[in-house]
């Protein structure tokens, strides 16, 4: 769940990039604009928040916390794009590449940050306490939350349907990129329809001091 929503912002970034430097047309003419790819940062984020908010993902620990392991894929993720990716840590998320180096360290990089994000209230009380304040006002305001969350489904379907007819009517943008990303969006739209039918937001109850 997390590590989808973090491919989502990278995939939102990498668009944006090429939407406004180079000038692409994105998904013409399903997509009103390239845009509304800003909207999937916070939408993604949507997604992210039910996680580490409400509850972490139950799946046990071995030896040490998920953030310990986080860390460490995270270091071994950097030292990999340093030592064999022929672009910047900076540059990582922005460029569009097919190069299978740069993607393997996207994917190990996002996939320790999902594990230290899954395990984020241990890593420390100061954080702790920070994400309590950060569910107070998820609290006070679940009502509104679980709203946004619906609008979160239709605006993550429609971009969906959007990059599927695209590649349908035009075989050309029928890539790997875009048949990961179709399936990123797929499983977005999944999360948040789980998340609005269970009423994730609504149930989230009143932080303990």
């Amino acid at each position: 769940m997390i590590f989808n929503s973090l491919l989502s912002i990278v995939y939102a970034i990498g668009l944006l990039r090429g939407y406004y430097i180079n000038k692409w047309a994105l998904y013409q003419p399903y997509l009103v604009s390239g845009t509304l790819f800003w909207a999937l940062i916070p939408a993604s984020i949507a997604n992210i928040f039910p996680s580490t908010l409400v509850g972490r993902v139950k799946t046990g620990r071995l030896w040490f916390h998920h953030y310990v392991y986080g860390f460490i894929v995270l270091t071994l993720a950097i030292i990999f794009v340093i030592l064999c990716v022929p672009i910047s840590i900076l540059d990582l998320f922005t460029a569009y590449t097919t190069e299978v180096s740069v993607n393997i360290g996207r994917f190990f990089f996002l996939g320790g940050l999902a594990l230290v994000l899954d395990d984020l209230p241990d890593v420390s009380d100061k954080v702790r306490r920070s994400l309590g304040f950060l569910k107070l006002k998820a609290y006070r305001g679940k009502r509104i939350m679980h709203v946004i969350q619906f609008i979160v489904v239709l605006f993550l379907l429609y971009l969906l349907s959007a990059v599927v007819l695209s590649m349908a009517t035009n075989p050309v943008e029928a890539t790997l990129p875009n048949l990961i990303f179709s399936g990123n969006l797929l499983a977005a739209s999944l999360i948040s329809i789980g998340i609005f039918k269970l009423k994730t937001w609504l149930k989230i109850a009143v932080p303990e001091d």
